[in-house]
């Protein structure tokens, strides 16, 4: 986490804590305006409960998701609860309810799972494995402490939810209605390196559960015409890897995949050229020199060098390059070194391809496999 951020609570933290509240409520009467959870990275969690409702055989309160200094869509949104006191014959549709008695379920705004690979299977709420845990532990206890042998619903709803939604990954994982009830550690750390990657792996792992062998890969969307009108491939439905292509390398070798074809932006890309695995300009941003290096391997002169070093932008040093004559066989040598390194980095795992491109002068060099593994998976990428 970011010195000096202030840390905030996951939506599964949030859900957890209206639970326990609902339930406390439902079971021994009276009003709960504030409960203490212990999130499962051990931090103790005191949440505010508001928008207390009692309805026959059942309670209904809330909590306010307060994501500290996280830009998260998700802060400020409210999560509700509603536990309700069921019958003994009632049948529990809950896969992980082992025991019967929690049953935990998404109601308006929580979204449901409408496609393979992600934590909880097709048809279920979104609401994850940790967060299941959590309510079903905190309304556990209060069960326990009333001496209470009977079975109760949870519901988790969020007011706004489908709207959220929209401003998140989820349309892309196929969840469908609403937000996510996430949350690992229960705790929100703001620019979080971790919390990407954990979305790469989503990503990567549901595409494998869907049957693609080949990973399609991009730190973004930058060069979205460019595939459309080159190759006919949607750029918007690859995996976007960020600036984490190492980390992504090795998850894709982990979950199976046979192969990955990696398209990006020279500026991106000819970082990978140096051996740079996480290509945030924090970490490191070598690109003039790699390109420099490069044009005098292929013969620039001083003068040529220069100006590449003086440029601000990779745009601007491969203008220099077309002036003279250098491009292509700068390209092609870059991209040699692209292809060894993923490899290095893949321990020779994978079936690797990529493609290079520019915004000014449109696909600059492309491996041997780029094009077979396009024509090979074309229908699968666009599907």
């Amino acid at each position: 986490m970011a010195e000096g951020l202030r840390k905030g609570f996951t939506t599964g933290s949030c859900a957890a804590a209206a639970a326990k509240a609902a339930c406390w409520m439902l079971l021994a009467g009276g009003v709960r305006d504030k409960v203490s959870i212990v999130t499962p990275k051990g931090e103790v969690y005191d949440a505010e409960i508001l928008n207390i409702e009692k309805i026959e055989d059942a309670v209904r309160c809330a909590v306010r998701k307060d994501g500290g200094d996280d830009p998260d869509v998700t802060s400020g949104a409210l999560i509700e609860a509603e536990v309700r006191m069921l019958r003994n014959d009632e049948i529990s549709q809950d896969p992980d309810d082992e025991n019967g008695r929690v049953i935990i379920d998404g109601g308006a705004g929580v979204g449901r799972v409408t496609r393979p690979g992600l934590d909880q299977p097709v048809g279920m709420a979104a609401i994850n494995s940790v967060p299941r845990e959590m309510i079903r532990r905190e309304v556990t206890e209060v069960m326990e402490l009333f001496d209470f042998g009977g079975k109760v619903s949870v519901t988790i709803s969020v007011p706004g939810g489908e709207e959220i939604a929209q401003h998140t990954f989820n349309p892309r994982l196929g969840i469908e209605g609403g937000i996510s009830i996430i949350g690992t550690s229960g705790i929100v750390e703001p620019m979080s390196k971790q919390a990407i990657i954990d979305t790469i792996r989503v990503e990567l792992r549901q595409k494998r559960a869907e049957g693609h062998d080949i990973a399609f890969i991009s730190p973004g969307n930058y060069g979205l015409d460019f595939m459309k009108e080159s190759y006919g491939i949607d750029l918007d439905r690859s995996v976007k890897c960020s600036n984490f292509i190492g980390e992504t390398v090795d998850m894709i070798c982990d979950l199976g995949f046979r192969g990955m074809l990696l398209t990006g932006h020279a500026g991106k890309l000819v970082k990978v050229a140096g051996g740079i695995m996480n290509t945030h300009s924090r970490e490191a941003d070598c690109r003039m020199e790699i390109i420099a290096a490069a044009a005098a391997r292929e013969g620039a002169g001083t003068d040529i060098i220069l100006r590449i070093l003086d440029s601000l932008t990779t745009e601007e040093a491969y203008s220099v390059l077309f002036e003279a004559g250098l491009a292509e066989r700068v390209s092609s040598q870059l991209m040699k070194r692209i292809i060894d390194n993923l490899d290095r980095r893949a321990k020779g795992r994978l079936d690797i391809g990529c493609i290079m491109y520019s915004k000014d002068f449109g696909q600059l060099a492309a491996s041997e496999r780029a094009a077979a593994m396009i024509e090979e998976n074309r229908d699968k990428w666009n599907g």
